[in-house]
């Protein structure tokens, strides 16, 4: 019986029910437990978007669409198996679920690399998959595929498309990724001038030529973090003639709390505020052109054999 290569795909996590916020708020500040100020303000998030955040099961549907997608292109060759950092099952799980393979690609649903966020998720996994005795293969980054630009730049044009004939001319895209802190800068991290080739290559793929980088979604802490924020951009587009306002969401690729929530009602809120119509591409979830992007860079990743 040929052994398979396992894959072991990761992601942040999120609370499954209102009950889980504190707990996963406490977790992700390394067991500090957030003021009572900042909890309700976490819950009041959440509640705006319905409650809880759809990521577990747009998630768990990416998982078992790779899954599937790879055993289509590639029979009985792959065992998936997932693991997340904030939330069980953690990444170790993922990787112990296939401790009977001897080689396990990582792949982190996040299409750039960052020392301070898809690194950690492949430390963890390499670890754990070096105590088991396999070898560890990460895929370190996605959005240089071709196919990653495409589909992208799908979404976007269908969000142009929806724009009326007036906002010709006076329309910016902007493509935004999740804050990192500004100390990152300093260790030469690959993460901002990836956004910025990721965008790039979207709007290229688009024949987008007015489009500018924003981050979101900043941590709240006294460290300064990359700018300038979506809501920083705003004031200034609109005192620039800016009338229409497309938000891609690069760094993200589902609805979440940073897209539901940090797009779609705070930054919408402020756009409306100076008289902007923003509007935001689709999500990818676990649409399959995005799955097949997926595959892509797995197998890519395990073809450069050590």
């Amino acid at each position: 019986m040929t052994t398979k290569t396992g894959v072991v795909v990761m992601a942040y996590g999120t609370p499954g029910s209102a009950e889980e916020i504190e707990p996963y708020y406490t977790k992700i500040r390394h067991g500090h437990a957030p003021t009572p100020e900042l909890l309700a303000d976490l819950v009041r998030r959440y509640e705006a978007i319905g409650g809880i955040s759809p990521l577990s099961e747009l998630t768990a549907a990416q998982v078992a669409g790779i899954a599937r997608t790879l055993d289509a292109v590639h029979p009985g060759v792959y065992e998936v198996a997932f693991g997340a950092k904030y939330t069980a099952p953690y990444v170790e799980d993922g990787v112990a679920a296939l401790s009977h393979c001897t080689r396990i690609i990582g792949i982190v649903l996040t299409p750039h690399q960052a020392s301070l966020g898809s690194e950690q998720y492949h430390e963890r996994a390499r670890t754990e998959a070096e105590r088991l005795g396999a070898t560890y293969v990460p895929v370190t980054h996605f959005y240089d595929l071709d196919s990653f630009a495409e589909i992208q730049a799908t979404r976007l044009t269908a969000a142009l498309a929806k724009l009326p004939a007036s906002a010709n001319g006076s329309t910016m895209v902007a493509f935004t990724a999740h804050s990192l802190p500004e100390k990152i800068l300093e260790l030469g991290d690959p993460y901002p001038s990836q956004v910025a080739e990721s965008g790039a290559m979207i709007a290229k793929a688009a024949g987008v030529t007015d489009f500018l980088i924003a981050w979101q979604s900043a941590g709240r802490t006294r460290d300064p973090w990359i700018g300038p924020s979506i809501l920083e951009i705003l004031p200034a587009l609109q005192h620039e003639g800016t009338t229409h306002l497309v938000v891609c969401p690069v760094g993200f690729v589902a609805d979440h709390l940073e897209v539901l929530y940090d797009l779609d009602i705070e930054a919408d809120n402020a756009a409306n505020e100076l008289g902007l119509h923003l509007s935001r591409t689709a999500s990818l979830n676990a649409d399959q052109d995005f799955l097949d992007v997926l595959v892509e860079a797995i197998v890519r990743a395990d073809q450069q054999r050590d």
